[in-house]
């Protein structure tokens, strides 16, 4: 498992996740929180490339609101 990065902002039905170095994920990658749970799926990387951020778009049933701040995971 990997690091996916921290839960920055919320827009436009999305999770905005800034990750930790240069090496982001690849669009399709599932993100899963802490303890596990899937949460959703990257669908775009952007930003700088030396620290990039990644939109989650999150899975049904998952609410946006209570991920701000909170570490997500690559599996």
């Amino acid at each position: 498992m990997h690091r996916l990065g921290e839960v920055v902002r919320t827009a436009q039905g999305l999770a905005v996740v800034r990750c930790p170095g240069d090496d982001p994920p690849d669009v399709g990658t599932e993100a899963v929180d802490e303890q596990l749970t899937a949460v959703g799926r990257v669908v775009d990387v952007f930003g700088p490339t030396a620290r990039p951020y990644v939109a989650v778009s999150p899975d049904d049933g998952v609410a946006l609101a209570p991920l701000l701040g909170s570490k997500l995971y690559a599996r």
